[in-house]
């Protein structure tokens, strides 16, 4: 297949590592210019130098705090029209339920499912306007599976899917298509952290994960995290013409973690 996204500005949130810079790296590969994204200036020009270096793409960056009214208006100012959106930002973390408060609560919303519809409202306007784009959300299997230990990220990436869907019928008939991505336990930084926090400092790296999959992600058929690399590929898959008849879906690519035959 070929995944040509020549003269496509796609613009990655949350870019400057993980998944976000995997995606950004794809995208570039493809042949779209892409827009990093990330709070700090220095991270996101470091990132994209990196990008473009890995990719020989068209890569820059804005510094932006999409999370909030100011960042992503700031955003918009540097960059007014993309054709292909992936909302990538989004936190998580453990916590006991009970012990879950109202700023955790407003804070997963905030940066997890506000931001993502802010820029939605932002950039689906031109995007019809112009007969073509692509809204990429990226949700996680916590959004199907609620984890105990975080009900607050779960909630927040629930409703991510509820967002993508809603806006894809606003997009109906246009050209344009909006889905989300279920990614599913993914090897980054990050999760690094979180494995450690659920099993244990003192375990080497493979047998801290292979534990983790074990005790606390049984269901995956893989029975290992998913690499970020397999995450973008997707993305790009999805954010390409060859997928024009997919939209409102949530696009599973969680290594068979959520225990069903519907995608």
């Amino acid at each position: 297949m070929q995944l040509d996204l020549s003269g496509r500005t796609a613009l990655v949130t949350g870019s400057t590592g993980g998944i976000g810079r995997a995606i950004a790296v794809d995208l570039a590969r493809a042949g779209a210019r892409v827009v990093v994204n990330g709070r700090t200036p220095k991270r996101v020009e470091e990132a994209a130098a990196g990008v473009r270096d890995e990719t020989g793409g068209d890569v820059t960056g804005v510094a932006a705090d999409v999370a909030t009214e100011e960042g992503a208006a700031a955003l918009a100012a540097a960059e007014p029209a993309v054709d292909v959106l992936v909302n990538n930002l989004g936190v998580f973390g453990p916590r006991p339920a009970l012990e879950i408060t109202d700023d955790d609560w407003r804070r997963f919303f905030e940066v997890n499912v506000l931001a993502a519809a802010r820029l939605i409202r932002t950039y689906l306007p031109g995007m019809t306007e112009r007969g073509w784009g692509r809204v990429l959300d990226i949700a996680s299997d916590s959004a199907v599976v609620i984890p105990a230990e975080m009900i607050h990220y779960g909630m927040s990436k629930t409703a991510l899917l509820a967002v993508s869907r809603g806006f894809a019928k606003e997009a109906a008939g246009t050209g344009v298509t909006v889905n989300s991505v279920i990614a599913g336990p993914t090897h980054t930084g990050g999760v690094e952290e979180f494995v450690r926090q659920m099993v244990g400092d003192d375990l080497p790296w493979d047998e801290a994960q292979r534990r983790f999959m074990v005790e606390h992600r049984p269901q995956s058929l893989i029975q290992r995290l998913i690499e970020p690399e397999e995450i973008a590929h997707m993305v790009t898959y999805l954010a390409s013409p060859l997928a024009s008849a997919t939209t409102g879906a949530a696009v599973r690519v969680d290594g068979g973690y959520v225990d069903s035959i519907v995608p």
